[in-house]
């Protein structure tokens, strides 16, 4: 068996776990106070049986099998004294391979097994870590949380989500429709509110998770509750579940952007035919620009939309020549200081939600842009060039 399905068995075998992407602040490429897995406090229950409180320090130490393979004594502590209020992993041998600064983007699972004895798998590699989200039905929006089912914010948005799907006239909804209602209820539910770019597009990509999650729960009710006749019929629904989820992931990504472009009035085109048959997600101002040669290379821009990118950063290299930097927005939190050094060699410049930016090393954030920035930058190189 695999670490990749070790980790998801463990996931779903045990009522408590905790997943998220290996940054920065654990390998103390931050300046933090030390090395050690950051546990944010909505997680506390993973370490403790109670919130640690304010002015108190508290720990105690629990054994931790990794990767199925050895096993540590390890301290959960909480730092309550002073300015600190945060939790973190920490104690784990000398030559402890996972808080090296190359393990940065990696996916950190914690499991709770008993009181006192836990498993943690570090999953690497775009395509295992993107397996892992769908077959436990979150996405690396979804990360650096417990492992929970999906949560429905409040009733109001539970009536929004039974109305809908009582409605549907279809087993499932296209990826853009589903988007546009996530949209749609998001912003019912916060009207009057102002949001940033960055915001608005987690706010919309957390509603679209709760919904279609909503959608697949009462889809599926009928079918759990009632034994499978074969293991070829189990095998055949769990594919057809499977390969919905990794499609609507992504699909999920390139809806929620490309309304934000249009909200803020950028011209774009998606899925423009370019050299070798390539086809970028978003070009700006789009194919009939790019494919004119006495439109000026300066005001063409690039962005490809990849939910994890360790890996797969390379693959928009060379799908849109004309255009030198290539800019990558990404849900993936935390890239070693080598890796993104490979990316600016290779001009390549990645695109992250505000929020995620603490989870890269602090001698590259002046050099990540979050959303807003892109579309600032965006805006400037259409109207008056670089």
């Amino acid at each position: 068996m695999s670490i990749l399905d070790k980790a998801i068995h463990d996931c779903l075998a045990h009522e408590l776990a905790f997943v998220k992407f290996i940054s920065a602040n654990d390998s103390g490429k931050t300046g933090s106070h030390q090395a050690g897995f950051y546990i944010p406090q909505n997680s506390w229950r993973i370490l403790f049986d109670s919130p640690g409180i304010k002015g108190e320090n508290k720990d105690r130490i629990v054994k931790i099998r990794w990767q199925d393979d050895f096993e540590t004594e390890s301290r959960f502590i909480y730092y309550g004294r002073e300015t600190r209020n945060e939790y973190r992993i920490t104690r784990f041998g000398r030559g402890f391979p996972y808080l090296r600064p190359e393990c940065m983007g990696d996916l950190f699972v914690l499991i709770k097994v008993d009181a006192d004895y836990y498993h943690a798998y570090v999953i690497q590699g775009d395509e295992d870590i993107e397996l892992f989200f769908s077959l436990l039905g979150i996405g690396p929006d979804q990360t650096n949380c417990l492992v929970e089912p999906a949560r429905i914010p409040d009733n109001a948005m539970d009536i929004l989500f039974r109305d809908f799907i009582a409605g549907l006239e279809v087993d499932f909804p296209e990826s853009n429709v589903i988007s546009a209602k996530a949209r749609e209820f998001f912003n019912t539910l916060n009207r009057g509110r102002q949001f940033d770019s960055d915001s608005l597009l987690l706010g919309w990509l957390e509603t679209e998770y709760s919904l279609f999650k909503a959608i697949e729960s009462d889809r599926y009710k009928g079918i759990l509750s009632t034994p499978f006749s074969s293991v070829d019929e189990l095998v055949e629904i769990a594919n057809t579940v499977l390969n919905r989820r990794k499609s609507r992931a992504g699909k999920s990504l390139e809806n929620h952007l490309a309304e934000i472009f249009r909200s803020n009035n950028l011209p774009f085109e998606t899925q423009v035919q370019t050299e070798e048959n390539n086809k970028p997600d978003f070009i700006f101002p789009g194919g009939r620009e790019y494919h004119d040669h006495g439109y000026p290379d300066n005001r063409l821009v690039f962005l490809g939309a990849k939910t994890t990118c360790k890996d797969r950063w390379r693959q928009i290299l060379n799908e849109a020549d004309r255009i030198e930097e290539k800019h990558l927005f990404t849900l993936q939190q935390g890239i070693s200081e080598n890796q993104l050094a490979q990316m600016y060699h290779h001009k390549v410049t990645l695109v992250v939600p505000r929020p995620h930016l603490a989870s890269f090393p602090t001698g590259f954030r002046d050099r990540i842009l979050t959303l807003e920035k892109f579309i600032s930058f965006t805006r400037m190189v259409l109207t008056v060039g670089r």
